[in-house]
């Protein structure tokens, strides 16, 4: 059994590694959270005189500077002043050069959210008459690309080190004290400690490229970094450091000064003074997260971030605790029952601090039942909650071999118990006799019968004694020179190896121990498929800022012109099939309409398919479909004039789409038109 130990370590690397390059790549470009959901002059839209500013309306607040907006020409030449400003709630503005000509205007953005992700987009508007243009947008997002890949490894990494960190420690403070003398539990949460510093460092200097350019070269720009120091997340890094350095000390007293405590009063005191340290310490750390993610906007942030902070405490206290049992179950020599027992009970609490914490976060983060399916936070959302029902399932299984392995010594005491008491204190003459014939004979037996079934193990034990027999003769023998000396250590050496060699042979034959590590390391490796889904899951839009986002575009457009917006997201099921149509109806009455069809990318550009087409469905009246042919205008932009609205009612808006000769697909939303 130990001889497997080091491949399956390395399988569970190997997923860890496999798990995260796959979401990390299906999650790049990374989502945003916060969405554009008004502009004037608005996306799409031809006006009669040039603009003296361009304004954006986002739907949560955002860290704009000077040169975060840009309006191009149809020539690609700026026309924007540069400056920024804030102009009311969400709405920022750039103002514009006179005497702008006639044609196709680019606005280009790049701003962070109030949550630290970096937002960018763009979108058209024309002066006159809409007019070709040789603009040429990146489709790369702020925030993908090597740089975005790097800065997302290194949040899995902090994540990862803060629960080794953290549930190391408290398993071994509440659970097993003896274990701060193992040097592979020493080894866990050093690592830990490593990780979340080396992560946090990185971090920092990836933000401003991360946030910014995008670019490998800036990574180690101190202009950037110092802007980076002046934002929310630059600050909640660096307290995240300061924090750590006070974990290092914590560390060094559990594995230095505690460890070679023998006073049980003394050791008392330091064992509450650690505990209440290292819950500062960890609370501490765990706030630097909800300061600058998730916790820190949208509503009740006076009760989320709270709620944030225990829910990755009672991550941590769990995955941290259940990954160093699996150390103590492989590495150590022994692990004593009743230690097993207590991390079974935490374990269960910090499951019902998750369960109740998370729903909280779910609800505070999707707002209604549709954005579960229709969102892609709500997604996987469901998909960590079944690997959650997974892990518990599994855990239960653990539980059940943790009490079969505290119960099998009690069980053995208590037959031994009953053999002595069955025993009659006297008996006569002739019982004796007879007893006395039965069990020599049933002695006779059961010698013969296991004779040859000890035989093996006998030999085992007699060749490790054998071994150890000698190597103590020979150390014995052995005079106290220089070259003897050497001797003696090898002599040692070999000594302590055949005892280990032992220990782990009597520690593997231990059905119950065996069954109990194989179901934890099953926890773990679900464990590390869930910290990768948690990972991207903290990246991803929630699903209640698309769907308020989604509305606010819809009303300012009906507001301010009149018309009806509807946004349907496509995927065609090819390479580069996905993207948003969005259908503007124009004044969304009955009779004579002017349709636009704007086909974007995922990351709001203009998405260049070769056909697109249209019609309209009143299911309640049996009418229809009603077809529409739009002409192409403009890159990602249709248009048809005098489309016919018999009568009022709920339509069915359906849109085909085709990226390519053999990629189409046909979605649908309704709308109230009249």
């Amino acid at each position: 059994m130990s001889q497997t130990i080091a491949p399956r370590v390395r399988t569970l690397l190997l997923l860890l590694l496999a798990v995260t390059g796959a979401l990390l790549a299906g999650s790049a470009p990374v989502s945003a959270h916060a969405a554009l959901t008004a502009s004037d002059p608005q996306q799409g839209s031809v006006v009669k005189e040039a603009p003296a500013q361009v304004s954006l309306t986002f739907s949560e607040g955002v860290a704009m500077s000077d040169g975060s907006v840009r309006v191009l020409d149809p020539k690609g030449k700026r026309v924007d002043t540069g400056k920024t400003s804030e102009q009311g709630t969400n709405t920022y503005s750039v103002k514009l050069h006179s005497g702008l000509p006639d044609g196709t205007f680019t606005v280009t953005y790049q701003v962070v959210s109030a949550d630290s992700h970096p937002v960018s987009g763009a979108f058209t508007f024309s002066i006159g008459a809409p007019s070709t243009t040789s603009v040429s947008v990146s489709d790369q997002e702020a925030g993908g690309g090597v740089v975005g890949g790097l800065y997302g490894f290194a949040r899995y990494l902090s994540y990862a080190g803060f629960i080794l960190l953290v549930g190391g420690a408290a398993f071994v403070l509440a659970c097993w004290q003896r274990g701060t003398g193992e040097r592979s539990v020493q080894r866990l949460v050093v690592s830990g400690w490593l990780a979340l510093t080396g992560a946090t460092l990185a971090m920092l200097l990836l933000r401003g490229s991360y946030t910014g350019s995008g670019k490998v070269g800036d990574i180690f720009d101190l202009a950037l970094l110092s802007d980076v120091l002046q934002t929310k997340t630059g600050a909640a890094l660096v307290s995240r450091l300061l924090l750590l350095a006070a974990g290092a000390l914590f560390i060094a007293v559990l594995f230095g000064a505690y460890e070679k405590r023998e006073d049980d009063e003394e050791k008392g005191d330091l064992t509450f003074g650690l505990a209440i340290g290292g819950f500062v310490v960890a609370a501490g750390l765990a706030a630097t997260w909800a300061m600058a993610e998730h916790a820190s906007t949208g509503i009740q942030t006076g009760i989320s971030m709270p709620v944030d902070v225990l829910h990755l405490l009672a991550v941590a206290v769990w995955l941290g605790g259940l990954s160093t049992l699996l150390v103590a179950l492989y590495r150590a020599p022994s692990i004593e029952p009743a230690a097993v027992r207590r991390f079974s009970r935490i374990a269960f609490g910090s499951v019902a601090v998750l369960a109740a914490t998370g729903i909280y976060q779910s609800w505070r983060q999707l707002g209604s039942w549709s954005a579960f399916t229709g969102t892609s936070y709500g997604q996987l959302l469901l998909v960590k909650i079944g690997l959650v029902v997974v892990l518990v399932g599994i855990a239960w299984i653990s539980r059940r071999w943790t009490t079969r392995l505290s119960q099998a010594p009690a069980t053995k005491a208590v037959k031994g118990a009953k053999t002595s008491a069955a025993t009659p204190v006297k008996a006569t003459a002739k019982t004796s006799a007879k007893a006395s014939a039965k069990t020599s004979a049933a002695a006779s037996a059961k010698a013969s019968a296991k004779a040859s079934a000890a035989t093996s193990e006998k030999s085992e034990r007699s060749e490790d004694e054998d071994r150890e027999t000698e190597d103590e003769k020979e150390s014995a023998a052995a005079p106290a020179g220089g070259g003897d000396g050497k001797r003696a250590t090898q002599l040692a050496r070999q000594r302590a190896a055949v005892a280990t060699a032992r220990d782990k042979r009597l520690r593997d034959a231990d059905p119950l121990r065996s069954g109990l590590r194989r179901s934890v390391l099953a926890e773990a490796g679900v464990a590390v498929v869930l910290l990768a889904v948690t990972t991207v899951l903290t990246s991803t839009e929630p699903g209640r800022t698309v769907e308020e986002a989604e509305a606010a575009t819809a009303a300012s457009s009906q507001e301010a012109t009149g018309a009806l917006a509807v946004d349907i997201p496509f995927d065609t099921g090819g390479k580069d099939g996905k993207g948003l149509a969005r259908v503007e109806i124009d004044p969304a009455r009955v009779g004579g309409n002017d349709m636009h069809v704007y086909v974007q990318r995922p990351n709001g550009k203009a998405f260049d398919i070769p056909e697109v087409k249209v019609s309209f469905t009143l299911k309640a009246k049996d009418i229809g479909p009603l077809p529409v042919v739009p002409d192409r205008i403009a890159t990602g932009h249709w248009t048809a004039s005098g489309v016919q609205i018999p009568m009022a009612g709920n339509w069915a808006i359906a849109v085909t789409v085709r990226t390519s000769d053999i990629d189409q697909v046909t979605v649908d939303k309704n709308a109230q038109i009249g």
